[in-house]
């Protein structure tokens, strides 16, 4: 037992709906490009497929026989939704689906998605902000965007994005009153903001060279929770600089601190090796083009 069906010749279906629609094998090859001859052939060989006549030759051209009228509506109609699909799958646009984490989407590339849409208008660029590791397979990711180091998995290709770098950022307002770049005593007279990556220990060794008390603080979850609360004025938030660069250009920041922790964490572009589509790799190729451009 099978499941085949069998389906007239597609060629014989085309000859048949063009004829139909002249009522001349003549208008129907000057339609479909071919010799009249060709038409004919090829709607005698549909008959013969069907078993029965579809139209009757008459001396100023054709006539449907009964069957032949019933069946070329229905043979219309499934060219026409044929056609129908085509268009909207040929005028639906690429989609790309990345995952990066919610920090990287706020900070860094949604304000830049419409220097990407200018530049691909074609492609539907998805974001997934997670902290999560993605299943590329299993959540449907092209790309992501990770911190870490290398590397990643001999099914994954990784590019560097940008190196990690580490400063201290806030509010111009919060530290009107203080001498910058502060000192380790004034420091710990602020609030210090923490997030889940606890990097004021090591930061407050490498800028001032020795521990200090633990100043009060505030704790999220979230990179970004940090570095809003920075921006609101509530104190001291630590994120790599490629995050904060355009509130620090814009004066929305400052850095209260001299030095910097780098090295680490590196941001990476991931990508499968295999199956990846023209439009993954169109987003892959922009994405390496703002490292050049940023660096």
């Amino acid at each position: 037992m099978t499941d085949r069906i069998d389906l007239p010749p597609l060629n014989g279906l085309r000859a048949f709906a063009a004829a139909g629609r002249h009522l001349t094998f003549r208008a129907a090859a000057e339609e479909l490009g071919v010799t009249q001859g060709a038409v004919a052939q090829q709607v005698r060989g549909l008959e013969a497929h069907l078993g029965l006549r579809l139209f009757l030759r008459e001396p100023r051209g054709l006539a449907f026989t009964e069957e032949g009228r019933a069946y070329h509506a229905a043979v219309s109609r499934a060219f026409a939704q044929l056609s129908e699909a085509t268009g909207a799958l040929r005028a639906a646009p690429s989609r790309v689906t990345i995952s990066v984490t919610p920090t990287f989407a706020s900070k860094w590339l949604i304000p830049r998605l419409a220097e990407f849409t200018a530049a691909h208008p074609g492609i539907d660029l998805r974001i997934t902000a997670t902290e999560r590791v993605a299943s590329f397979h299993a959540d449907g990711i092209d790309l992501a965007v990770r911190q870490g180091r290398p590397p990643f998995g001999a099914s994954l290709r990784a590019d560097l994005l940008f190196p990690q770098e580490v400063i201290a950022v806030c509010s111009p307002g919060l530290v009107a009153d203080e001498r910058l770049p502060l000192d380790a005593a004034t420091l710990s007279r602020l609030t210090l903001l923490h997030d889940t990556h606890d990097l004021w220990p090591r930061f407050i060794v490498a800028a001032f060279g020795r521990e200090t008390d633990p100043p009060r603080g505030l704790r999220f979850n979230q990179t970004t929770l940090s570095l809003d609360a920075a921006l609101a004025g509530q104190g001291i938030a630590l994120a790599s600089r490629l995050l904060v660069q355009r509130d620090l250009d814009a004066g929305r920041l400052v850095q209260p601190v001299d030095g910097a922790l780098e090295g680490g964490l590196d941001f990476h572009l991931l990508a499968p090796r295999q199956g990846a589509s023209g439009a993954s790799l169109h987003v892959r190729e922009w994405l390496l083009g703002m490292r050049s451009k940023e660096a």
